[in-house]
């Protein structure tokens, strides 16, 4: 369904410090970082799309984060989920929702809220019953 994510940043070390280890969590492999645009890149197994970029605004102008937008990743197990929240709020994301149930979506999905240090909303989500 999707060709690529692009997420903005406005710091691009300090976003690249905060998404290699939750995406290491997560079993996604970098692709490609370019310090000199900037930009980086982390694509899905088995690849090689969809990918999920992170960058500076193609337009030069600064990064404002979306209200009601949100990036969500999927995680094999509810453990991983509560290893990405971790990994997360060590290296500058802060909470919007500790990993937990959240049956109003759905009997088994577990999912964990947080943001980026620019601001930007993420969630990692398991769906799986007891994983």
């Amino acid at each position: 369904m999707f060709s690529h994510i692009f997420v903005g940043v406005s710091d691009f070390d300090r976003a690249l410090s905060f998404y290699d280890p939750l995406m290491a969590v997560l079993g996604v492999r970098p692709r490609f970082c370019d310090r000199s645009r900037p930009w980086a890149g982390w694509q899905s197994n088995p690849g090689p799309r969809p990918l999920f970029l992170i960058g500076r605004p193609f337009d030069q102008q600064p990064h404002a984060a979306g209200n009601g937008q949100m990036t969500a990743f999927l995680a094999e197990s509810r453990a991983i989920v509560n290893e990405a929240f971790a990994a997360a709020l060590a290296n500058g994301g802060t909470s919007e929702g500790e990993p937990g149930l959240r049956p109003e979506y759905h009997e088994h999905y577990y999912g964990a809220y947080f943001r980026d240090p620019d601001g930007n909303k993420l969630c990692v989500a398991c769906h799986s019953p007891q994983s």
